[in-house]
């Protein structure tokens, strides 16, 4: 005779998996929304309301013999592909965390681990209603063109999808050698007469996925902002010239990343060839490069960018390349793009761009002439003196950092006055003055210190949360989801924006205790520099 305890353990079991079976059920239905996409279904994972999927595959693996080569499509899957954590980010040297201002960003935090298979993106959605229509921000990250990914944590979308009601992309594509090795003048066959420019192409290719598959999510194909910081803005700046993205963004944003020329094809060939001799091969011998495993490859780059910095260069020299297909012209220069002249476009730099560059905190004023002087020449007494009225209270360091920044600040300048001067879409300016609070304020308006409040993210150690952090938050985040929606950043923190032309110079400043609209803010320090240029343009 059987027990009892035995008929009712099984009742009881028989239940409870009814139980849990429906409970996996709802869940999969609340927690664990499915997408179809174009190449499959998509699992994601619902935080806070808002949909997230990760790691989702916009092209094919670009390892062996994709390596090199132009974005391939994914294979598609049968069944439900999980999208819950990230995947890989393009092969790099860690980030240095030698300097505090490494530790400020997390660029050496790179979740997801290093490997080929890096074509994917991360999504961020309020509503998954195909008739939803919502606008759609599409983030390249930092970095230059050698490191970073859309997996760090200044990436993340789902603050600004929540509060701006929008579908946030982030992006991972081929940096380096990986992509951007100009092999097209080093003997290397004709399939591979783009791969200079090989990591531009993945960010074309993933606008035609969000083109084919956005409104899946609840987002508006026609409605697409691309949006990028410091080496993500150069990204925003090549794409506005290419004729394979036209099309494919309808407003763009540049935040402290103005390229208006890329490299030429001989410096581009020289690179190359570097490598293709530090490996011994000739371009002809490119199969075997694709054979070669990454983190051989990766160690080779290494070392010629240790070299690099030995020599006192850039720490890559592997960036875009003006290889006459892929990009036929320079971004911006000599004018901006006709391509792209239907884009509206915000071009911004900080005010301290160039502290995060600077270690010598401790500079005095005698240490600030020597260190200037020779750049500067007889000028540089009086040069010193009109930074030094302009803000009574910044430390000889920021100072420095501050001259350094407006030497280069001409570029953004150019860019917003060669967009504007097109005459077809309204280029917007803006100068972020608010210091950050890191370290006691030290670094001033630094480099990076606006990508946290663009993204209306105040936790980052750039910003933190206080009340001066949140207001600037809300008024650049609304004012960019706005721009996303409308192609005018009249955001409801900031009131309208007034479009920027070379006479009036109408400037969005963020700054404390509160922002504004300025003409031409410090038109003196800009007419300054760009006469110094002009004089050492003429020899």
């Amino acid at each position: 005779m059987t027990h009892p305890n035995v008929h009712r353990r099984a009742l009881l079991g028989g239940v409870a998996a009814s139980f849990a079976a429906g409970a996996g059920r709802a869940a999969v239905g609340d927690i664990f929304p499915i997408v179809e996409t174009a190449d499959g279904k998509l699992r994601g994972l619902v935080s806070g309301g808002i949909k997230v999927f990760k790691g989702v595959p916009y092209g094919a693996d670009t390892s062996g013999p994709n390596r090199f080569r132009p974005p391939q499509p994914v294979k598609k899957w049968a069944g439900v592909r999980d999208a819950l954590d990230y995947g890989n980010v393009c092969p790099q040297t860690p980030g240095d965390r030698r300097r505090d201002y490494a530790n400020l960003i997390f660029l050496d935090y790179q979740p997801g681990g290093m490997g080929e298979d890096c074509l994917n993106l991360n999504l961020w959605t309020p509503d998954l209603s195909p008739t939803a229509k919502k606008p759609v921000i599409v983030r390249f990250h930092g970095g230059g063109f050698y490191g970073g990914s859309s997996n760090s944590p200044g990436m993340d979308g789902e603050m600004l999808a929540r509060y701006g009601d929008c579908v946030v992309l982030s992006v991972n594509h081929r940096l380096s050698a990986f992509g951007f090795l100009h092999l097209a003048d080093s003997g290397a066959p004709a399939a591979f007469a783009q791969s200079g420019m090989a990591g531009m192409l993945d960010l074309v290719a993933c606008l035609r996925w969000v083109r084919t598959n956005i409104a899946a999510f609840g987002g508006d194909p026609s409605r697409v902002m691309i949006i990028g910081q410091s080496g993500g803005g150069a990204k925003v700046s090549g794409l506005m010239a290419m004729p394979s993205a036209q099309g494919l963004f309808h407003r763009a944003v540049q935040m402290s990343g103005a390229m208006l020329r890329v490299a030429p094809r001989d410096r581009a060939k020289g690179t190359a060839d570097a490598l293709l001799k530090a490996v011994n091969l000739r371009g002809g011998d490119v199969r075997k490069l694709q054979s070669m495993p990454f983190y051989d490859l990766l160690s080779v780059q290494a070392d010629l960018e240790a070299s690099a910095r030995s020599r006192g260069e850039a720490p890559s020299s592997f960036t875009p390349v003006l290889d006459g297909v892929a990009m036929p012209r320079h971004p911006f220069d000599p004018d901006a793009p006709a391509i792209s002249a239907d884009v509206p476009m915000i071009v911004s730099t900080t005010l301290d761009e160039r502290s995060y560059r600077q270690a010598n905190f401790d500079q005095t004023w005698e240490g600030l002439k020597a260190a200037l002087g020779p750049r500067l020449g007889r000028d540089a007494d009086e040069i010193i003196r009109m930074y030094r009225e302009e803000d009574a209270k910044a430390s000889p360091y920021l100072l420095q950092a501050r001259i350094i920044s407006d030497m280069g600040r001409g570029a953004s300048f150019a860019m917003a006055e060669r967009k504007a001067a097109l005459g077809k879409a309204p280029a917007y300016v803006y100068l972020w003055k608010a210091a950050s609070p890191a370290w006691g304020g030290r670094y001033g308006a630094t480099h990076g210190v606006d990508v946290g409040p663009s993204s209306r993210e105040i936790r980052g150690a750039l910003q933190g949360p206080n009340p001066e952090s949140q207001r600037l938050a809300d008024e650049l985040s609304s004012a960019l989801v706005a721009f996303a929606a409308t192609g005018r950043p009249d955001g409801k923190a900031l009131g309208p924006w007034a479009s920027y032309d070379a006479s009036r110079r109408a400037t969005m400043v963020f700054d404390e205790p509160r922002s504004g609209l300025a003409d031409d803010p410090r038109g003196a320090f800009r007419r300054l520099w760009a006469a110094r240029a002009a004089q050492s343009a003429a020899g």
